[in-house]
């Protein structure tokens, strides 16, 4: 009776190790992009979000509602870029800024370290929406701007900008930066 031996070698277990981690090696950075792709989407879907809640809110309270910066989740700051985080409140007095009693709708805490989100002029400070749903300026001028989102880098890295057109409805295009700070 002969006995057969069942197993790997020394050689072959350090051989298959070996191609394992060159494949895991492969695979971490198409997984880290994958993330930083989920991500994007995320943030930017969260813009686009709070865009659209405040169009259809103004529509719905047939008043003014307004998006605007806010660290500290209740009021509005005109420095800083958007990623400190936003609030959505119903602007009672046509101000752009929230005062006491003008209730909040909705807001989105400051965004995961690395991310940004910068604003052109006409949207810089606040997006608000009229009574119609058409994006205007506290002094009645239409508004149309545009956000752009990304990771912060120094080199060429993918983003998406959240455009605002003149009529306030709001659309996601993908955009190729040289760089984002």
């Amino acid at each position: 009776m002969q006995l057969r031996q069942r197993g790997f070698t020394l050689i072959e277990a350090i051989v298959a190790l070996a191609v394992l981690g060159v494949l895991l090696g492969l695979g971490a950075g198409a997984i880290g992009d994958m993330v930083h792709a989920a991500r994007l989407r995320a943030v930017a879907g969260d813009v686009l979000q709070h865009v659209t809640l405040a169009r259809s809110e103004a529509i719905k309270r047939n008043g003014r509602v307004v998006v605007c910066k806010s660290a500290n989740g209740m009021d509005c700051r005109s420095e800083g870029g958007w990623e400190q985080g936003w609030i959505l409140f119903h602007d009672r007095n046509n101000t752009g800024t929230r005062e006491p009693g003008e209730p909040l709708v909705g807001r989105l805490p400051p965004l995961p370290e690395g991310w940004r989100v910068r604003a052109n002029g006409p949207v810089a400070r606040y997006v608000s929406y009229g009574p119609m749903g058409v994006a205007q300026l506290t002094s009645g001028a239409f508004q149309a701007g545009t956000f752009t989102v990304c990771r912060a880098s120094a080199g060429r890295v993918e983003g998406r900008q959240i455009v605002i057109n003149a009529g306030g409805r709001p659309r996601v295009q993908p955009v190729a930066l040289a760089a984002c700070s």
